[in-house]
């Protein structure tokens, strides 16, 4: 095994970074980008493992004598930062951290790295920052940006980067994978699916009961879209499943933090609040609200990914495209939608979804308001 091992069908991509590695085409600044699922952060983190690996990212295979690549992909590794939102924005402050981090000398004798995940959420000032960082490297020092595409960085930062373009993977490549970690054939088949080369997704989707169980309702709201009150009824139960979802994610997660803070302020131990402890609880709930937010919104752009395979499925279906679907477990469920529309409507509603996506994410419009005016504009025509 190798640091390389989480990229599936990626080997470009890991021939360029291999030769990097090896000196060959290095530079301070990387821009990884890819759509969801294809691996991006994955991606940055095996080649920041291998660039600090004394054995040029041999990875779990290293002697015991090299903890580097290691302690890399566990998150530990003191050279190597990651920044992560839970929120709706990367913010200057957070920025301003990882350039103060920047300009230090790395505590080992190799890198001091630093990966940007979800680089297209920076604002401005964060941008600002960031590019006055990039404009004047360390010598040691590297950054690496993660976005879904170029068009989504700043012009004047992507320019001081070199690109690093990953693709979705194949479903064989996926199905691959899964079964390369135990998963059975059948399943990892439908998974590879049904993820539409998301390898997260599709890991999850192999191993718990429970998300397969929500998508398979969620793919079967569009033939049932056959009154007013239907499309109302799976408004509400698409908003409220991904709350229940949501909030089951961010509830331990936020009780953690809880428990951390009270430690940290001597709550537990002294019975009682200290005055800065009110200031501090106010602002980590106020981060927790956000992190949920976002967190639902995450989870409802996922069932409308799937709402999308369906209306795909029913397209290729009426015009007799090659290969399998990506819902074949559901194919008459799709037949019946075939029957009852055309692949010029059922590419309208894929543009309606997409426009319910955008009036939630951009325009911060209520989920519930959003996605019962999809459901209508969805509903099956009479015939």
């Amino acid at each position: 095994m190798t640091v390389w091992d989480t990229l599936v069908g990626q080997r470009h991509v890991i021939t360029a970074l291999r030769s990097a590695v090896a000196g060959q085409g290095m530079t301070h600044a990387w821009l990884f980008t890819g759509p969801p699922g294809s691996g991006r952060s994955n991606a940055a983190v095996a080649f920041a493992a291998a660039l600090q690996c004394v054995q040029d990212g041999l990875g779990p295979d290293c002697p015991d004598g090299c903890h580097s690549c290691h302690t890399v992909l566990a998150g530990s590794h003191a050279d190597v930062a990651v920044i992560r939102t839970a929120k709706l924005s990367i913010g200057v402050d957070e920025v301003r951290e990882l350039v103060r981090r920047a300009s230090l000398s790395p505590m080992g004798d190799r890198w001091q790295i630093l990966i940007v995940e979800d680089a297209d959420r920076l604002t401005e000032q964060a941008c600002n920052a960031l590019l006055k960082a990039i404009e004047e490297p360390n010598g040691r020092t590297l950054w690496m940006l993660c976005a879904p595409t170029v068009e989504d960085v700043l012009p004047t930062i992507r320019s001081r980067c070199r690109l690093v373009t990953l693709s979705t993977p194949t479903a064989e490549e996926v199905a691959g994978f899964l079964v390369a970690r135990g998963v059975a054939e059948p399943l990892a088949s439908y998974a590879a699916r049904a993820s539409q080369g998301h390898i997260g997704r599709a890991r999850a989707l192999a191993l718990d009961e429970a998300v397969r169980t929500r998508r398979q309702e969620v793919v079967s709201m569009p033939a049932r879209l056959t009154s007013l009150g239907r499309c109302m009824d799976a408004a509400t139960r698409l908003a409220t499943t991904a709350k229940e979802e949501a909030d089951a994610i961010t509830a331990e997660l936020d009780a953690r933090e809880k428990t951390d803070l009270d430690a940290s302020y001597g709550v537990v131990e002294r019975g009682r609040r200290p005055r800065e402890y009110g200031p501090a609880l106010a602002a980590r709930e106020k981060g927790q609200r956000t992190r949920a937010k976002r967190r639902h919104l995450d989870v409802v752009d996922r069932g409308l990914t799937d709402l999308m395979s369906v209306y795909r499925d029913a397209i290729a279906l009426a015009c007799g495209a090659p290969g399998a679907l990506v819902n074949e477990e559901i194919r008459d469920q799709v037949e019946s939608i075939v029957e009852t529309s055309t692949p010029e409507l059922n590419l309208r509603r894929i543009g309606w979804i997409f426009a319910a996506r955008e009036q939630m994410l951009e325009f911060n419009v209520p989920v519930a308001l959003a996605l019962e005016s999809m459901m209508v504009a969805l509903k099956v025509p009479q015939r």
